[in-house]
């Protein structure tokens, strides 16, 4: 489950899935929660989880006009996790939606939409898709480990474009 965290030193977290869905829609961010159509494993492979999640995914794809899905596993054995956490650190958009589910473990966006930044600690049956051109970072600290179903039109349109701000180091640990 997930949480939505204001990064203000008044703002209280918040974990009802409904208040995190009404306060990222309000904003153009996509929340839903999803449940895998069978228990699955960890040591699943792609097409194993894909499969588990392809009702879901479909309709989601066919309704968006996503054309790719695929599996990213990473966790505290990955080769690299240092630099592979510093690529998502630093404040960026992309030319495309950038949409994940979680299949296990947790990550955190930080968003910085109209001058305001929060943070949504993903989980679990979380499905967040942030659009083209909203500035965000992404960390996988403390735990190291994200497994997630990435959805694209292209992989291009993927691409990180830095903004240079400097602002995701105000709250990075």
């Amino acid at each position: 489950m997930a949480t939505l965290k204001p990064l203000s030193p008044t703002g209280a977290p918040e974990t009802n899935p409904a208040a995190i869905k009404k306060f990222l829609n309000a904003r153009g961010i996509l929340f839903e929660q999803w449940e895998a159509s069978r228990p699955l494993q960890d040591d699943d492979d792609q097409e194993t989880i894909l499969e588990a999640y392809q009702e879901p995914l479909s309709c989601y794809m066919a309704r968006h006009n996503y054309t790719n899905a695929d599996v990213i596993n990473v966790h505290p054995g990955t080769p690299n996790l240092p630099e592979i956490r510093a690529k998502f650190l630093a404040e960026h958009t992309h030319d495309e939606d950038e949409v994940r589910f979680f299949v296990d473990g947790e990550g955190a966006f930080y968003f910085h939409v109209k001058g305001e930044v929060f943070a949504v600690i993903c989980q679990k049956g979380d499905f967040i898709s942030v659009p083209k051109g909203v500035t965000h970072w992404f960390d996988l600290a403390p735990k190291y480990h994200v497994k997630a179903i990435r959805v694209f039109q292209s992989k291009e349109g993927w691409v990180a474009r830095y903004t240079d701000s400097g602002i995701a180091q105000k709250y990075i640990k």
